[in-house]
């Protein structure tokens, strides 16, 4: 099963990425992972009664922002939540596990 862990993090949070990418790409189950940059770079492209519209900056002010993702194929989703656990364990930080789904539906 295939699951996206998006991990959440205040600018001020340090998280230990070089667990999950030790233990899940040493396993095969990471498919693949991305840091991202500070959101204050960030542009958000809308459309707004039928006109596009592109904001620089963050989406929404947060106290958290979506600091990487990583793509996993685990056997279940307990092993998902455990390496999700890696990310954060001890140093603040949340990891959302989700389900992918492909053009069939549910992978699951």
């Amino acid at each position: 099963m295939k699951f996206l862990l998006n991990v959440y993090a205040s600018a001020a949070t340090v998280l230990d990425h070089e667990r999950i990418l030790a233990m899940a790409g040493r396993s095969g189950e990471l498919i693949a992972g991305h840091a991202l940059s500070n959101p204050s770079i960030s542009a958000v492209v809308q459309a707004r009664d039928g006109v596009v519209e592109v904001t620089e900056g963050p989406y929404l002010p947060a106290v958290q922002h979506v600091a990487g993702q990583y793509l996993l194929d685990c056997e279940s989703r307990e092993r998902a939540l455990e390496l999700a656990a890696l990310v954060v364990d001890g140093h603040g930080g949340t990891v959302e596990v989700r389900p992918v789904m492909d053009s069939a539906g549910w992978e699951m």
